[in-house]
């Protein structure tokens, strides 16, 4: 017999292999296939993704964690969520210091890299050029996320957004959820957190980019704070 668990399983991998197949923002699709193709000098020798990249992590996931976009040169690259790029390193250093990953390093799609109870999403799928996405490009990938987050938010107890695009995007999913946002907005602010009356608790994070954590705006002290936090959530 099927379990929900097993049920919910396949349907997030089905959501994985839309993502990849897609073709909806012709900016995206051309920008991540030229980058693919016109590599960095570093990269020259490797074979990019090229392609849209597919959520990482535990399918019994109780943290989400929502970023903005894969780097042109990191997960565009790669082909995994925050893998190959400083943001990255960042990242998965701090997850394996609060115990969600079995390793602190993320290299590439086999490097052994596994995490527990933390599912690793974007607000957009595609490497978009400067960074930016447009709003129709976020709205496009917006069913995706929908979509996890519909099978992740029966067990959720935290949902980690990486900067303020993810934070907005997010509260304004979880809002037409049904679950009882604030009104006004919450602002964005590191540590900000907003529970949800039967629902997780929205934390929000700096984004580990360059820009954050080479100028001290996001310290690892700052960062192992969130992570410890969402580890509170769960019970310790």
């Amino acid at each position: 017999m099927t379990t929900d668990s097993e049920r919910s399983r396949k349907a997030l991998e089905a959501v994985q292999a839309e993502v990849v197949d897609c073709f909806r923002c012709p900016r995206l699709v051309e920008w991540r296939e030229r980058v693919a193709r016109d590599k960095r000098a570093a990269f020259a020798g490797e074979t990019y993704w090229g392609r849209p990249v597919p959520a990482f992590g535990d399918p019994h996931a109780r943290v989400l964690v929502v970023g903005l976009a894969p780097a042109a040169h990191g997960a565009n690259r790669t082909g995994r969520m925050f893998t190959g790029d400083r943001s990255g390193d960042w990242l998965y250093r701090a997850l394996h210091r609060a115990g969600f990953a079995n390793q602190p390093t993320a290299r590439s799609r086999d490097d052994g890299l596994r995490l527990e109870a933390v599912w690793i999403t974007a607000s957009v799928r595609c490497a978009p050029p400067g960074n930016q996405p447009a709003p129709a490009e976020r709205e496009n990938c917006r069913p995706f996320l929908e979509r996890e987050l519909d099978l992740l938010l029966p067990r959720l107890e935290a949902i980690v957004a990486l900067g303020g695009f993810a934070w907005n995007h997010l509260l304004a999913i979880l809002r037409e959820r049904g679950l009882a946002v604030p009104v006004p907005r919450p602002t964005f602010a590191h540590g900000a957190e907003v529970a949800l009356p039967d629902g997780p608790v929205l934390l929000a994070s700096y984004h580990p980019s360059q820009q954050n954590t080479f100028t001290g705006t996001l310290t690892e002290e700052m960062f192992d704070r969130i992570w410890t936090r969402a580890r509170e959530l769960l019970g310790g």
